[in-house]
């Protein structure tokens, strides 16, 4: 699956985009899940801070 998202990343523009892994604690169970999302660079801080 990583393969697909970095070949997918290589076309014009592509540069401007990063991929975050940002780890949950479910508030629940107390078990941990990581969330992924590819997004501009811009953004990425106001997901890591949410």
């Amino acid at each position: 699956m990583a393969k697909k998202t970095v070949a997918g990343l290589r076309q014009l523009g592509a540069k401007d985009f990063t991929k975050v892994v940002k780890m949950v604690k479910s508030p629940k169970t107390g078990a941990y899940s990581f969330r992924e999302e590819v997004m501009p660079k811009d953004k990425v801080k106001d997901f890591l801070d949410k």
